[in-house]
């Protein structure tokens, strides 16, 4: 799958094959703001709210020169550092089982790889994975309690240009309450579907060739990408400044 517009996604699908880079639409998807500016810096928050397709590298960039950059505080690495209490009202809420359209606008294009994962904000580890080229798949259904309380979980779009060393993220606050009564709760049911890229296209397609079924299996059948993440009783304690992008997914992918 590649994108060159504004791209149709289910939440918490894998994009694994990308041509762009960019920052999520809707739902409505974290902003810099003050809280931002107090842990990051000044000149980092400005940096972001100027362009929030800006990339982690850049900012940290930024960060170098600023004595107001406080690593531990902003956690560059989670959601670029934009901050839930810049963004207490933008928080969705969703059940488990619910499929989630979202939107992407493609900024710039670049080839690189791509997710969509369910993170706990406080500890960011990774305790399931899920992994297609291009498919839909429901939030979740064994979440429990971990994102019932607004601000503890994030969806975050990863997205990563090893070539050029750049990353971005984008992030959507949410909430989950009941999931289905149906299915197991173990698992979260995943549709996966084959794709095929209009070339020298203006919009990015999402579409199945009529000799592809559509199949469903759950997330212990698949690869690993997409993350659900559960907070451990301890609390997290962020790392120094990094200088190059976490290895979220060994995925690569064609221009």
């Amino acid at each position: 799958m590649q994108y060159t517009s504004a791209v149709l996604l289910s939440a918490a699908g894998l994009i694994s094959s990308v041509s762009a880079h960019g920052s999520i639409l809707t739902p409505a998807p974290r902003v810099p703001g003050a809280a931002m500016a107090a842990a990051c810096g000044q000149q980092v928050e400005v940096n972001q709210a100027s362009d929030h397709n800006g990339n982690i590298q850049g900012m940290l960039q930024v960060a170098a020169s600023q004595s107001d950059y406080n690593a531990a505080e902003c956690q560059i690495w989670l959601c670029k550092g934009y901050k839930f209490a810049d963004n207490t009202d933008k928080v969705q809420s969703y059940t488990g089982g619910q499929v989630v359209p979202f939107t992407f606008n493609v900024a710039a294009p670049h080839t690189g790889t791509a997710n969509v994962s369910v993170v706990d904000t406080a500890s960011n580890t990774v305790i399931k994975t899920a992994n297609e080229t291009s498919f839909s798949v429901t939030i979740p259904e064994d979440l429990g309690s971990k994102c019932a309380k607004p601000g503890d979980c994030v969806i975050q779009h990863w997205w990563n240009a090893a070539s050029i060393d750049q990353t971005y993220e984008s992030c959507v606050d949410f909430t989950v309450g009941g999931g289905s009564s149906t299915g197991s709760s173990s698992s979260a049911a995943v549709s996966s579907v084959a794709s095929s890229t209009a070339a020298a296209s203006s919009v990015a397609a999402i579409s199945t060739p009529a000799s592809s079924a559509i199949q469903t299996t759950s997330f212990s059948a698949l690869p690993t990408t997409l993350a659900t993440v559960v907070k451990p009783s301890t609390t997290y304690s962020a790392p120094a400044v990094e200088t190059s992008a976490p290895a979220e997914d060994d995925d690569t992918c064609d221009a």
